[in-house]
């Protein structure tokens, strides 16, 4: 189903054109990333990423490597601004609190816009696995200043 924007243009919805913006960076599109729920009137997103064995800490642990998830963090982090802002926004600093290990399972990761200032967008971002316990959050900082 499309939206309507003004009387004969037909738009996708706004999942549909985060995940094809997902799936145009090749970095981004290896992690795996699946957009489930994008509220634009909330400034929230939430996305999904498959556990793999290029993720794993140890080989054949199924423990999630805390590098994979600081890149989930940051670029789900992003993409909850960029739909607010609807253009591509550079990451300025983003911290992680590693709560528990991730392991033997997907995850699911809710960003929530706090701020979309005229120079910084500020993002807080929960990531889940799916029993629905809390692993990690994150907070991130973005430029918004225009290019």
């Amino acid at each position: 189903m499309s939206e309507k924007e003004g009387s004969d243009k037909i738009v996708p919805p706004i999942k549909d054109v985060l995940q094809r913006m997902l799936d145009n960076s090749p970095f981004i599109a290896f992690l795996g990333l699946k957009v489930t729920e994008a509220d634009p009137a909330n400034e929230q997103v939430t996305m999904t990423c498959a556990m793999r064995p290029e993720f794993e800490r140890g080989k054949g642990t199924g423990q999630w490597h805390g590098g994979p998830l600081a890149a989930i963090i940051d670029t789900v982090g992003d993409y909850a601004l960029i739909m607010a802002l609807r253009r591509a926004l550079p990451t300025i600093n983003f911290r992680v609190d590693y709560l528990r290990p991730a392991i033997k399972t997907d995850l699911i990761i809710t960003a929530k816009v706090r701020r979309a200032g005229k120079s910084v967008g500020v993002v807080d971002v929960d990531v889940f696995n799916e029993q629905k316990a809390l692993l990690a959050i994150g907070r991130a900082t973005y430029s918004t200043l225009p290019a």
